[in-house]
């Protein structure tokens, strides 16, 4: 079964469970979807869950996303479902076109991709009403679908697991009157560009505390722009990874629709500098 069947299939097996989950979360608080699948901003989860169902309710997404730099190119799809607003279940296809690197050095393949499977549980806490920031843990299984360029750059291996660990407040009138969004968080990973060069590396092989984060000021209920900052591991020597940030605006016209627009500064990218991006998400919930 290929992608797009994939997700075909997941919309019209989730639909009847979704039905319930119109009526209970504000809008934009169930985010966008991160390039790895699991609910948030464009690079870097949230404490959220997708979809907007609530206790005893189903919620899901599915996404798809591009970033484009003037050398490269990668696309992003997949799907995530929710339930009882505790424990996220998420897929995501990423593939990545090697664009001028492939075409310079004549490499055996103009592409790579891999397969990312995600689970995140809210463990405590309330986006808004609680006391405390609403906090999630998340793990996500990796596996490269294409590995003869990554090893032969000095990856170790063409599968590992990451966990992460992320706290997300909206503070209601918290910037000058609009609405606040803070999100931080903490990843153990060695993955390589996302994991789409392998994982550890000739340089280092040992998984490293990684940090994350955002900021959004929510104009209004349809509206977010913000920051983002995702620091990388550095793990080969046939090149330096930068850590990414972007500067992002979402437009969430309905609870079943979401548009993110950013522009990311990326750095170096599998030795290609300055990879400045333009970075497109178009997400439906239900």
């Amino acid at each position: 079964m290929g992608v797009k069947q994939f997700l075909g299939a997941a919309c019209i097996a989730l639909a009847p469970a979704l039905a319930t989950a119109d009526a209970g979360r504000l809008l934009a608080t169930g985010g966008a979807t991160n390039l790895e699948g699991a609910a948030g901003g464009g690079i870097t989860p949230w404490a959220v869950l997708a979809g907007y169902g609530e206790r005893g309710e189903w919620g899901a997404d599915v996404f798809a996303s591009r970033v484009e730099t003037a050398d490269y190119r990668l696309d992003a799809v997949g799907v995530a479902a929710s339930f009882d607003n505790r424990v996220e279940l998420s897929y995501a296809r990423q593939r990545f076109d090697l664009g001028t690197l492939a075409r310079d050095l004549n490499l055996p393949e103009n592409s790579l991709s891999q397969d990312i499977f995600g689970l995140k549980v809210r463990l405590f806490g309330d986006l808004i009403y609680d006391q405390l920031p609403q906090v999630a843990l998340g793990v996500q299984y990796k596996k490269n679908r294409d590995f003869l360029i990554p090893q032969l750059i000095g990856a170790q291996r063409d599968e590992d697991v990451e966990g992460y660990l992320t706290a997300s407040r909206l503070i209601l009138g918290g910037a000058f009157g609009y609405n606040l969004l803070l999100n931080g968080g903490l990843r153990y990973s060695r993955a390589n560009e996302l994991g789409i060069l392998g994982f550890g590396g000739d340089r280092r092989d040992r998984r490293s505390v990684l940090k994350e984060g955002s900021v959004a000021v929510l104009p209004d209920r349809h509206w977010a722009v913000g920051v983002e900052y995702r620091e990388k591991p550095d793990n080969l020597s046939f090149a330096g990874e930068s850590d990414w940030a972007d500067v992002f605006v979402g437009y969430f016209p309905s609870k079943h629709a979401a548009v993110v627009l950013a522009y990311a500064r990326l750095g170096e990218i599998a030795t290609l500098d300055n990879q400045d991006a333009v970075y497109l998400s178009v997400q439906g919930s239900f």
